[in-house]
């Protein structure tokens, strides 16, 4: 490490913590990527917790000179949040937020998910403008950073339009308050001069009536190229035009410590039709005429995007026609209409069909309010992008441009573009974007593996460049920012005299040019083609990465080590250092820190899957390392799955022991003795905690009788056989004795089958890599639940929901499983009378019932048994992942740091569905977490019998 950031680290650590500053070769190599197609490995990674935090942060590196970058989500498409200096990312402490005046205004700090301010939002029927298609993983800080809009956003709703005030640090440390009064005058004070120069620079600006016109016309259209010029001519009040050229700066003018903004309404009513014309001119004259209409969206997309759809499940059947008859012509409009009322959406729905009908589609799915189908049509435009990545071939990467065209020359734009991928042999590309906005979106796919496709992308970027800034004056960049990709054409959009005007503010606002330097302002002609990112072959289940980032707010081990697109990004770089053999040594390292990083303390749960745009489960890669095993660890498997009732006795002695000693020597000291126990073993023993359970013997099995009841077999989990209550529970009862009680009360017969002891669903072993075992085992269970349910005619319920899903995925469809709020759902609640209880529980989701889709579900059973049910925020999966709560409980903690705080005063108790995860709930809660069926057991009875009256 060069001298200086070791000196710069000397001096962060007098303010922040060391743990928070990063220096790790591996991690930094992990969080030099983003979701562009640039890569840079920063020197040191500071992670913020504080404003002060930041602003110190700031300030040192100013004092120093060294360049600083910033990073929200790094969902940036355009490679502005990479650096190969200092990167400053930060804590989950900047997601606070304030709604105000009843949801017309909100004021978010920078690490809030967008998504997650609409859902403040959503009670008031209003949301932020902004609505870019990441929303549900990048954060307010990259939005307004970016000024990135969306499908609805269009020009008048982004964050520079809708901006009521920031915070922001400048890069000599100063804060700025613009809502402020006190801070707005000790700026003026300390910061005359360049409040003076941008006055000065604005009102030459405004007198140069060439240059005003030209600023107007390029933020007619979408346009996010350079700074935003129009706060030049926009404003007259040099702390307004310095809060709107924030917006849009990429990092390199300020870090915007918050924003308040002018929220937008959320219309209750929409519907979505799906038009096909019969060539790209008719369509984009209908976009002309519907730009003149109050439609909320309108999305293009051209032939090709079709075809690259047409055999996804639950397509419109002509697409696939469309795609089989090699129509290259054909072009379709997605439109979505809002309105205040279902009355005016109807009216809308009335006047836009007809002015549609002019244009005579050739195929479509007219306007339709049904939310699965709304839903499924946009999924056809959600879609695109993820096809292209799903097909693209190993060692390329997905590139997504992002132009715009005045809106009457659409037709002749598109045509052109096309006739640009055939030029440069882009077979693969595809169009598509916000039509209302002249903004279009392009696909393709490229390597850039050799010197050849390197120029071969140089070649077509400039030939791009050409056509959108100079032959048809568009916009570069609408939506996605400069960054570097963009950095080296910028004076070609804005000419001498605008480029001129940016780095003028560039020099004023930032004097010593350390803030994210090379993005938007570069000297380098070739900056595109620099810091290319390489993606080799590392394995098939991940080589479809695009590493966009979007798995990454649902990963359990995000803030202890690595997201999945981080696994990602390291093991692909161990796999090329494999082949090459360039460096033994960084290879051996990195190789030591992916085991602990990558591999030990990753839950996969497969929830990254369900955010993945190529449904990527990094998960199954891990299990796959996992099952790297030696001979003698594949021997202790299989013995374990033969003796694993001999296994399951011995855990239950040694939670027995554990539990007499804690009831002889008390908490704490039994906390001090296992703490010690387990550093001297090497971590290898578990973790003990207050709230580890008791040993239980499993229930005895129970045989049909000719009863005419209805039956049902129950299959105890091997965590509820073995593992009761925690010591100082509400309820002594282990978890089968409620089973069976709420199962009574709804009138079933209970069939236990025999020989429990040795039954396991296979899933220990599978997510420990031992599949052969795992599969023996599932195939055990199946064979012995077929027989008890008497092959299949009866119903299984399962205790457990990670049992349930790996039995789902392995035995026989006709074997009806269900976990026990399904169960509930759909056989026992109709059965009972139920008093909801007025006191607020928990309610904890488990990743195996979000992958089935039972969340909703879920929630609805809850409230059928309590008023007052919380579903804590920013927690997805608990991190337990079946035992690494034990052997890794820093994940477990990790994981469900945020939950604690949640917990309502006067709230006792949780639900869920898992033992295991409970374990760690409890743990990380204060309270203590159970099964959903001792809720429904506390809160009902059995159903009486109606009683006739005799009337007289």
């Amino acid at each position: 490490m060069e001298r200086r950031y070791q000196n710069l680290i000397n001096r962060l650590t007098m303010t922040l913590p060391s743990e928070r500053i990063i220096t790790d070769p591996t991690l930094l190599f992990a969080y030099g990527t983003d979701a562009s197609f640039y890569r840079m490995t920063p020197q040191v990674i500071v992670q913020v917790d504080t404003l002060d935090e930041a602003i110190s942060t700031i300030k040192t590196c100013y004092q120093m000179a060294i360049p600083l970058t910033f990073r929200a989500a790094g969902t940036s498409l355009s490679g502005q949040a990479i650096s190969d200096s200092v990167l400053m990312i930060l804590t989950d402490s900047w997601r606070e937020y304030e709604v105000k005046d009843e949801g017309a205004k909100i004021w978010l700090q920078p690490g809030i998910i967008g998504a997650e301010a609409n859902r403040r939002l959503a009670p008031f029927g209003r949301k932020i403008g902004p609505d870019p298609a990441s929303i549900n993983t990048c954060k307010i800080g990259g939005i307004a950073a970016n000024n990135a809009s969306g499908m609805c956003c269009g020009t008048a709703k982004n964050s520079y339009r809708t901006l009521a005030g920031m915070s922001m640090i400048l890069a000599d440390g100063t804060y700025l308050d613009t809502l402020n009064p006190e801070s707005i005058r000790q700026f003026r004070t300390t910061h005359s001069a360049l409040l003076n120069a941008l006055s000065s620079l604005a009102m030459s600006c405004k007198d140069n009536q060439a240059l005003s016109d030209k600023i107007r016309h390029k933020y007619r259209l979408k346009n996010t190229t350079g700074y935003s010029l129009n706060a030049l001519i926009d404003f007259s009040d040099p702390i307004d035009i310095l809060q709107h050229l924030m917006i849009g700066s990429e990092g390199t003018l300020g870090f915007i410590a918050d924003i308040t903004y002018n929220t937008v309404v959320d219309h209750a009513h929409k519907a979505s039709g799906l038009f096909v014309f019969r060539d790209i001119e008719t369509t984009c004259l209908a976009v002309s005429e519907l730009s003149k209409t109050s439609v909320a969206a309108v999305e293009l997309m051209d032939s090709r995007s079709l075809a690259s759809v047409a055999d996804k499940p639950g397509m419109p059947p002509f697409i696939q026609t469309l795609s089989q008859q090699g129509d290259n012509e054909a072009a379709a409009l997605l439109i979505e209409l809002h309105g205040a009322s279902e009355q005016q959406l109807y009216s809308q729905i009335i006047e836009i069909t007809e002015k549609i009908t002019k244009f005579a589609p050739t195929h479509e799915v007219g306007f339709s309010v049904d939310k699965p189908t709304c839903e499924q049509l946009w999924s056809i435009r959600k879609g695109l992008f993820p096809a292209v990545g799903a097909v693209r071939e190993t060692g390329t990467t997905v590139i997504i441009e992002d132009v715009a065209f005045p809106i009457e020359q659409l037709a002749s734009a598109v045509r052109d573009l096309q006739q640009l991928f055939v030029d440069f042999d882009y077979h693969e590309a595809l169009i598509f974007g916000h039509a209302l906005a002249g903004n279009l979106h392009f696909v393709f796919t490229q390597a850039f593996d050799t010197q050849r496709e390197v120029k071969r992308y140089s070649d077509f970027m400039d030939a791009v460049s050409q056509l959108v800034a100079i032959d048809y004056k568009g916009s570069l960049k609408a939506e996605h920012g400069t960054g570097r990709n963009m950095a080296p054409f910028v004076e070609m959009e804005w000419g001498r005299e605008g480029y001129q005007l940016m780095q003028a503010i560039k020099r004023m606002v930032d004097t010593r040019g350390i803030l994210n330097p090379g993005v938007i302002i570069n000297d380098s002609r070739s900056a595109h083609i620099e810091n290319l990112k390489e993606m080799p072959a590392a394995d098939p289940i991940i080589d479809a990465c695009i590493e966009c980032g979007f798995c990454e707010p649902v990963c359990p081990s995000r803030k202890l080590s690595l997201t999945p697109r981080q696994r990602n990004t390291v093991y692909r770089e161990i796999r090329r250092l494999e082949r090459t053999q360039e460096d033994r040594s960084r290879l051996a390292e990195m190789r030591k820190a992916f085991q602990y990083f990558g591999v030990d303390t990753c839950a996969a749960t497969g929830l990254c899957a369900e955010r993945c745009p190529v449904d990527i489960d990094t998960g199954d890669m891990v299990r796959r390392l996992r099952q790297e095993h030696t001979q003698f660890g594949e021997t202790i498997a299989r013995w374990s799955g033969e003796h694993f009732g001999t296994l399951a006795r011995t855990a239950a002695v040694g939670l027995g022991i554990a539990d007499r000693t804690h009831s002889i020597v008390g908490t704490s000291s039994m906390k001090t003795m296992a703490s010690g126990l387990r550093r001297a073993s090497g971590k290898i023993i578990p973790q003990w905690t207050p709230h580890m359970p008791r040993a239980v013997s499993g229930p005895e099995p129970q045989k049909p009788s000719n009863s005419t009841k209805n039956k049902v077999v129950y299959y105890p989990s091997c965590a509820a056989r073995n593992m009761g209550p925690e010591k100082h529970a509400a309820d002594h009862r282990p978890l089968y004795e409620v089973t069976l009680s709420v199962l009574r009360k709804a009138g079933y017969e209970v069939i236990i089958p025999d020989n429990l002891r040795e039954q396991c669903c296979g899933m220990p072993f599978k997510t420990k890599g031992f599949p052969v075992t795992a599969d023996q085992k599932a195939a055990e269970l199946e064979e012995l639940l077929w027989q008890a349910s008497e092959r299949g005619q009866l119903p299984v319920l399962m205790d457990t929901s990670p049992c349930v899903s790996m039995s789902k995925d392995t035995m026989r469809s006709e074997l009806s499983i269900f976990e026990p709020f399904e169960f509930v759902a759909k056989f026992v609640l109709s059965q009972l009378d139920v008093t909801r209880q007025s006191e607020p529980v928990m309610l904890h989701i488990t990743c195996t019932s979000r992958k089935r889709g039972l969340a909703g579900l879920i929630q609805e059973i809850t409230e059928a048994c309590c008023e007052h049910v919380v579903i804590p925020e920013d927690v997805s999966c608990c991190g337990f992942s079946g035992d690494k709560g034990f052997t890794h409980p820093e994940l477990n903690t990790a994981a469900l740091s945020p939950l604690r705080a949640q917990v309502p005063e006067n709230c006792r108790e949780g639900y869920s569905n898992s033992r295991t995860c409970e374990i760690g709930l409890s743990e990380n809660s204060g309270i203590e977490y159970r099964s959903i069926l001792y809720l429904i057991d506390k809160v009902s009875r059995a159903k009486q019998p109606e009683t006739e009256v005799s009337v007289f």
